[in-house]
């Protein structure tokens, strides 16, 4: 189902969600200014921000500053010069993911092609520092393409993360319009090199529809992406975040997505999430691999038994 272009500024009713501004959600907001940290959920307008921060304890943290030295053309994050490397991120990043007691955290970053590492040593050390605080929790990175330095890329995934994330965000042939400093073979190929670098890592991408590709683009770039061995997909519509980023050419209905979800799982996909309001980071928690998810309900049940031995010392 089409909707014309013209008429992007009324949504269709499945994009109307439920603002829940409880108190969970504004403590979290309030811990994330106090501790002077960019979630993507926030500066990218995420319209499950609600669903995440309040009910599945899961949340995407956006280091090395809110500046982005690229200018992408849907992403409503600043774009411009960057501030100073903050080496006490790290550690602010993983004393939030403690107070809020998430279970599963994904850590993003600006582009920062001023660096010549991209920001992959201080990406690592927000992992390692998350891990050392948050034994329990599951971590999954979704960074730039860093240029295609791989030897940035190796230094990043030293930190062992479950997942990583890296998203083409569209079609090929539309790839030049929607993000101009970067490439689609440069991303596909940063994605195939990360199972050169851990096997067995889940690797993970993204597209957004609603930019004007076709269904045709958009089952090739599923062939493609598992041409390059990535594992899981997430497929979301396009919001316009303001009248200065690319227009909607059409919002898809919730059956197109369904359908897509059907053809990216028989393509050998394991594990896809396709729906509307579906964001790379969407139901996160649900994707990390049986071996990562162990370790988490192992750690959690060690906290319970420990937990139960203080209780009876205290009988």
């Amino acid at each position: 189902m089409a909707i014309d272009k013209q008429e992007y500024i009324r949504k269709p009713e499945w994009l109307k969600t439920k603002i829940n501004t409880n108190e969970s959600y504004r403590s979290l907001k309030k811990l994330m200014r106090g501790q002077r940290l960019n979630t993507v959920c926030e500066e990218a307008r995420c319209p499950n921000i609600h669903e995440c921060w309040s009910e599945r304890k899961t949340a995407t943290f956006m280091i090395l500053g809110d500046t982005c030295t690229r200018g992408c053309r849907f992403c409503a994050v600043k774009t411009g010069l960057p501030n100073e490397l903050d080496w006490g991120e790290p550690e602010r990043v993983a004393d939030s993911v403690k107070i809020m007691g998430l279970k599963h955290v994904v850590v993003t970053a600006v582009a920062r092609d001023d660096l010549n590492d991209g920001g992959a040593a201080v990406f690592a050390e927000t992992v390692r520092a998350i891990r050392r605080k948050n034994p329990g929790c599951t971590i999954e990175i979704l960074p730039s393409d860093m240029k295609g330095d791989y030897e940035s890329l190796h230094t990043l995934m030293s930190s062992e993360p479950e997942i990583f994330n890296h998203n083409i965000e569209t079609v090929e042939r539309l790839t030049p319009r929607v993000r101009a400093k970067a490439t689609y073979r440069r991303s596909l190929q940063l994605l195939q090199r990360v199972k050169e670098i851990a096997p067995k890592t889940p690797t993970k991408s993204s597209i957004m529809v609603g930019l004007g590709e076709t269904k045709e683009e958009i089952i090739q770039a599923m062939d493609d992406l598992r041409a390059h061995n990535v594992d899981i997909m997430t497929i979301g519509q396009y919001l316009q975040p303001t009248k200065k980023h690319l227009n909607v050419v059409r919002y898809y209905h919730p059956d197109e997505f369904a359908e897509l979800k059907e053809i990216a799982l028989s393509k050998g996909f394991s594990h896809c999430e396709a729906g509307p309001l579906v964001r790379s980071s969407y139901h996160a928690d649900e994707q990390v691999g049986q071996a990562a998810a162990q370790r988490r309900i192992n750690y959690m049940k060690g906290v319970e038994e420990q937990e139960q031995k203080e209780v009876d010392f205290n009988f």
